[in-house]
């Protein structure tokens, strides 16, 4: 089920609102954080990746850069022990600091506040018939599936086959994605955004 017009109506208000007031306060640290990331790893501190996102069109999320490139490394899944991520890209990792360029992204439409966490391409294709319709949301910073597997990486690096288990988890994401979907208010994502914080 989709969401109506007045309620995706309610939902972007709400993200353009908390978007303007979320870069008033954190402007300086994202600043700060580029810079460092610039000096530390020798290239542009902010990172531009494809994903995919509402209607399955695909969009540049801006993120802090927390890793050096390897060629020999083609892997878009991310797990603890990744030896590409940096002494200062785990601290920005560890609090999340990396995610809050992605304000501009809520700002300019391209992502909500809470929602389905944007996927690269080859994980949205692994949707299924009804299960498509998340792609009606625009994807979100924060949002349950987030929230409940906040410690992916950690997961991932006990696994002994990443991969596979890495689908696995996004099994149980479009679950929760789905349910968020169908019971979706602004209360929930209120109560998604506060839990985040805290």
């Amino acid at each position: 089920m989709k969401l109506s017009l007045i309620n995706r109506f309610i939902k972007r208000s709400f993200d353009l609102l908390m978007a303007l007031f979320g870069i008033s306060i954190f402007i300086w640290i994202i600043i700060l954080a580029w810079m460092l990331s610039t000096i530390f790893h020798r290239k542009n501190g902010f990172f531009l990746q494809d994903r995919v996102g509402m209607n399955g069109k695909k969009f540049k999320i801006i993120k802090i850069r927390t890793m050096y490139e390897d060629k020999f490394i083609f892997s878009t899944t991310t797990s603890l022990n990744d030896p590409r991520i940096s002494i200062i890209g785990r601290f920005f990792r560890d609090y999340k600091i990396d995610e809050l360029p992605q304000l501009f992204n809520v700002l300019n439409g391209s992502m909500s506040f809470v929602g389905p966490r944007p996927d690269v391409e080859g994980f949205a294709d692994m949707l299924k018939g009804d299960e498509k319709v998340i792609l009606s949301l625009r994807p979100g910073i924060t949002g349950p599936a987030t929230l409940k597997y906040k410690n992916e990486e950690h997961l991932l690096s006990k696994a002994t086959d990443v991969e596979e288990e890495n689908k696995k988890i996004y099994r149980d994401k479009v679950r929760i994605n789905l349910q968020y979907l169908n019971n979706w208010s602004l209360m929930s994502d209120i109560f998604y955004i506060f839990k985040t914080f805290i």
